[in-house]
C-alpha cells in the first residue's frame, strides 16, 4: 500500500499545483525563519544594547555584535533541523490543493468536496506549526544525549508527526474531523510507517525541500486505499 501510493505520487510529480504549493511552502517558511531571526536580533538588542557594563572588566561595546553573531549561527544550526518540519506545517495548509490534483487525476469517478476554509487551514497550521517546532526543539535534547541515534529519533519523531497531520487531514476533506481521526487510530502503524519513509529524506539537501508535497500527495494515496479497505461502513 505504501510503496504504491510512493510510486503514483512520483508520478504525478511534475503537476503544475505540486510546483505551485512547493514554492509557496519554500517562500513561507523562509518568511517564518526570518521573522524569528529579526525577533532574536530586536530582543538581544533590547536586553544589551549598544553598551553593555560587565564586572571586573567595565564597559563593553562588542557585547552586542557578540550575542547577533552567536544568534546568526545558532538559527543557522537550528534551522537544519527545523527548515523541512516548518515547511512541511506550512505546506499543510495548502494540502487540500495536493490532495484536489491527485484526487483529479487517479480518483475521478468521486464527487468534488467543498475542502477546508481558509480560517480553518490557518488554524490547523498554527496548531502543526507549534506542535513540530516544539517536539523538534525537545528533541534537541535528546539529539545531544543519545547522539549515535539522533537520526533514528529524528526519523521516528517526525514521521509520527508527519502522519498523523498528513493523514488527518487528507481523511478530513471527505469525512469531517471525527471520522478522520477514527480511521487513523485504527491504522496508526501503518500510517507511522509512511510517514517515517517520508521523513527518512529529510536529512537529503534539496529532495528534502520535496517531502510536503510528496507526503501530502502520498497519504492522499493511503487514505483512499485505507477507505477501499475499510468499506463504506469503516
Amino acid at each position: 500500500m505504501i510503496f504504491t501510493a510512493f510510486l503514483k505520487t512520483l508520478g504525478q510529480i511534475g503537476d503544475r499545483r505540486f510546483r505551485r504549493v512547493l514554492l509557496l511552502g519554500i517562500g513561507l517558511t523562509l518568511a517564518v525563519l526570518i521573522a524569528a531571526y529579526a525577533a532574536v536580533i530586536w530582543l538581544i538588542q533590547g536586553m544589551v544594547g549598544d553598551t553593555a557594563v560587565l564586572p571586573v572588566i567595565g564597559e563593553v561595546t562588542w557585547l552586542g555584535d557578540l550575542l547577533s553573531g552567536a544568534s546568526l549561527f545558532l538559527m543557522m544550526v537550528l534551522s537544519v533541523f527545523l527548515m523541512v518540519p516548518v515547511a512541511s506545517a506550512i505546506t499543510s495548509m495548502f494540502l487540500d490543493e495536493v490532495a484536489a490534483a491527485v484526487e483529479d487525476r487517479h480518483y475521478s469517478s468521486l464527487p468534488p468536496v467543498a475542502g477546508a476554509s481558509f480560517g480553518e487551514g490557518l488554524k490547523d497550521t498554527v496548531n502543526f506549526l507549534g506542535v513540530i517546532i516544539l517536539a523538534n526543539t525537545l528533541a534537541l535534547i535528546l539529539y545531544a544525549i543519545f547522539t549515535p541515534f539522533a537520526v533514528l529519533i529524528f526519523w521516528g519523531l517526525n514521521g509520527y508527526l508527519l502522519g498523523m497531520e498528513y493523514f488527518t487531514l487528507a481523511a478530513m476533506r471527505r469525512e469531517g474531523r471525527v471520522a478522520a481521526i477514527r480511521l487513523r487510530k485504527k491504522n496508526r502503524l501503518t500510517i507511522w510507517a509512511a510517514g517515517v519513509l517520508m521523513a527518512m529524506p529529510l536529512s537529503v539537501p534539496v529532495v528534502n525541500l520535496l517531502i510536503p508535497i510528496l507526503g501530502a500527495a502520498t497519504f492522499t494515496h493511503i487514505y483512499h486505499a485505507i477507505r477501499r479497505k475499510a468499506g463504506p461502513s469503516g
